[in-house]
């Protein structure tokens, strides 16, 4: 009778081999990620932790990301709690004081008076025109005199001038012309203010014909 125990112990042991093989394959993933080589031939075992990131002890990056605009919460508050300190046309009143005449020179004082309930602040030059009675510009603009402007600041019913000036027709001999009014424009302001002109003939033609305004001061006038 034939031997058969021999090949019966080899096959139970080459199937217990394979089935080894497939256990360790197996192995070499935890999270369903697939091992990777080695150099040396060797598997390494990528370990995927659910609970990563998430401990309470860790630190937490709060850098903004790159190009993000910053939070700027004390600034924005600051810039809307800003105000224009500047005297708006509809805030203010012009009149024309007397002239002052000298050395062949007509001078009046323009005058910017602030009527609104709140403290604002005039710089610089005013710009001027005088005007026919049907709203028609006589001569060119006044020339802004060189000055060195300051801020006015005006309380409620306070008032700042400027000069306005022109060699009397009489001697300079410049054409003229009546205006019915004078326009006047406060500064860094569009729209202009209109007061009647009762002072006679200006320059508005002719060599001699320049009209000059000077910057703005506190006060009514010299």
């Amino acid at each position: 009778m034939a031997n058969t125990s021999q090949p019966l112990r080899r096959t139970a042991l080459l199937a217990s081999g394979v089935a080894l093989v497939g256990l360790l394959s197996a192995c070499g993933t935890e999270s369903g990620t697939p091992s990777t080589p080695r150099p040396d031939g060797s598997a390494r075992t990528t370990v995927t932790d659910p609970g990563a990131g998430t401990d309470p002890g860790a630190a937490t990056d709060t850098s903004p990301a790159v190009g993000a605009a910053p939070s700027d919460t004390a600034g924005s508050a600051s810039a809307s709690g800003r105000t224009d300190g500047r005297c708006h046309t509809s805030e203010l009143r012009v009149t024309v004081g007397r002239v002052d005449p000298g050395a062949g020179q007509r001078n009046f004082p323009v005058v910017l008076t602030n009527t609104a309930d709140r403290t604002c602040t005039l710089y610089g030059h005013p710009g001027a025109a005088f005007l026919d009675a049907s709203g028609k510009q006589l001569g060119p603009d006044p020339e802004r005199r060189p000055a060195s402007p300051r801020t006015v600041t005006l309380t409620p019913g306070e008032s700042a001038w400027a000069g306005l000036s022109f060699s009397s027709p009489e001697i300079s001999g410049a054409r003229t012309a009546t205006p019915a009014a004078l326009l006047v424009t406060p500064p860094d302001e569009h729209d202009p203010l209109k007061v009647k002109w009762t002072a006679g003939e200006v320059p508005v033609g002719g060599d001699e014909s320049s009209v000059s305004v000077t910057a703005l001061e506190a006060g009514t006038g010299p």
